[in-house]
């Protein structure tokens, strides 16, 4: 694995641990002669006393980065990975609060991690993204996530009826509160808690869930990653809302059709020998445990 040189950082600024933690990163990096980058939105921040240090912007790409350290949640990550798409810079997530499943690092291992990372001993591990097109009058509107695409009926809190086609072969109508189309990665997320199936993150497939399905009878449905999945929808006279990985929110007409595929590309995640995808399944959601914590 080659030894990185510069890097990019990318931060939940509202968070004050952040503050407290970017002098240590700073200096850090004097140390390891290793170059920061840093987001506007971090250079901007009235917080910021580091003037001096280069900012990612047209002349610095993140595609120029040999990875990205990401301060923050699951959140402040998955925006990150958009950002990143397929400019092939690995992400390293440091969780600014208690283990994630995407930032898996925590503060109290952060220097030993990044050590790690300047001697070269990591892994990139590769997730898949999810691409969503809608084609409306104007032009065709294209977006990419990490976790998930929700069509949800949003405020109107109505029954959302959506007619599911998987390469052309009809699955369903369901008649719910919204509809889910994850990646594995998005299957510990929001897929999870209506009821979807955790799934390895290198299992190549999609998640197809209902959210409170209004029928006992309509069930996720995993399907190879490979498929075309085409959402149209039944009731013309509500608002439909499709929703990026929790994060990014676009209305959508009745009469528009909503085409799910895996994107073209892979994020890099930046893991370590010792790291443990069920170890974290175990630590952050007691999986596979029995009451009172026994194991």
């Amino acid at each position: 694995m080659l030894k990185p040189k510069t890097l990019g950082l990318w931060a939940n600024t509202d968070k004050d641990i952040f503050w407290n933690i970017l002098p240590e990163i700073i200096e850090w990096g004097k140390r390891k002669k290793i170059q920061i980058f840093i987001t506007e939105k971090i250079q901007s921040n009235e917080k910021c006393n580091f003037t001096d240090i280069p900012q990612i912007d047209i002349q610095n790409k993140i595609a120029d980065m040999d990875f990205i350290l990401v301060l923050g949640g699951d959140g402040t990550f998955l925006s990150c990975a958009r950002s990143v798409r397929d400019q092939d810079t690995p992400i390293l997530g440091i969780h600014l609060g208690d283990l994630g499943f995407l930032a898996k690092v925590t503060l109290d291992d952060i220097f030993q991690r990044l050590d790690q990372v300047v001697t070269g001993d990591f892994l990139v591990e590769k997730r898949s993204m999810l691409k969503a097109s809608i084609n409306k009058k104007e032009k065709n509107f294209i977006f990419y996530g990490l976790n998930d695409f929700v069509v949800s009926s949003g405020e109107s809190h109505r029954m959302l009826i959506s007619e599911v086609f998987v390469n052309e072969s009809r699955v369903s109508e369901y008649r719910s509160d919204g509809v889910i189309v994850s990646t594995p990665t998005g299957s510990t997320a929001y897929s999870l808690s209506s009821g979807g199936p955790i799934i390895a993150p290198n299992v190549e497939s999609f998640v197809i869930t209902p959210i409170s399905a209004h029928s006992l009878t309509s069930r996720p449905l995993v399907v190879s990653n490979k498929s075309e999945i085409r959402i149209k929808f039944s009731n013309y006279n509500q608002n439909i809302t499709l929703i990026t990985d929790g994060q990014l929110h676009e209305s959508v007409n009745p009469n528009h059709v909503v085409t799910i595929t895996n994107s073209n590309f892979e994020i890099g995640l930046i893991d370590f020998k010792d790291g443990d995808y069920f170890q974290t399944l175990r630590t952050k959601m007691g999986w596979g445990t029995r009451g009172n914590g026994a194991t």
